[in-house]
């Protein structure tokens, strides 16, 4: 993250109760697909990244081993508060969402096999399905601004590999990850 983007339209950093309520808001407003509201929350709503600063960290954290949006948690939570802030960060995540899955688990138990249940996480799928995609389109506008026609090639190399040809996403990165660094440092000032 840059000092310019750091500075550029950024709300003043929180402290821990707010980065514990923040991403425990996320966390039960995004149930089933958090990283859409992780963008909105993180960049539109509080302010505290830069699109481009978000598109960097979300790079990075799913490069790294672990769940994306806790990767994100733990980078966020630090920059701002330290290790405190990295679990208070986590915390607020993971807290609402436990016992919300444990509550619908016991329905599911009871009442999973009935065809209204179907019927509902088939809406539920689609509607995931739909904000995973208003996500991405907000992700590659930054890309596509400042014309970045690699970037956008080599995610669309990545699409095809694991979306259309089916290969496994570890053969994909060990080719497309190596590019990607080579380019990116290739462009360096």
């Amino acid at each position: 993250m840059t000092a310019t983007s750091r500075e550029a339209g950024k709300a003043p950093s929180p402290g821990l109760i707010g980065l514990f309520l923040a991403f425990s808001g996320m966390a039960i407003m995004g149930f089933g697909g958090v990283l859409p509201w992780a963008r909105r929350m993180l960049v539109e709503q509080r302010r505290w990244m830069t699109p481009e600063d978000f598109a960097e960290a979300l790079s990075l954290c799913q490069f790294l081993p672990g769940g994306n949006v806790i990767n994100l948690g733990i980078l966020v939570g630090r920059r701002f508060a330290g290790v405190a802030g990295a679990v208070a960060a986590v915390a607020g995540m993971m807290a609402a969402p436990i016992v919300i899955v444990l509550g619908l688990g016991a329905l599911y138990l009871r009442y999973g096999q009935t065809p209204e249940v179907h019927g509902a996480l088939d809406g539920v799928t689609a509607a995931a399905a739909g904000l995973i995609l208003a996500m991405a389109g907000k992700m590659a506008a930054p890309l596509i601004r400042r014309d970045a026609a690699v970037p956008l090639l080599i995610a669309a190399l990545a699409f095809a590999g694991v979306g259309l040809l089916e290969l496994p996403l570890p053969a994909v990165l060990i080719v497309l990850a190596p590019l990607s660094i080579a380019f990116a440092w290739w462009r360096l000032p």
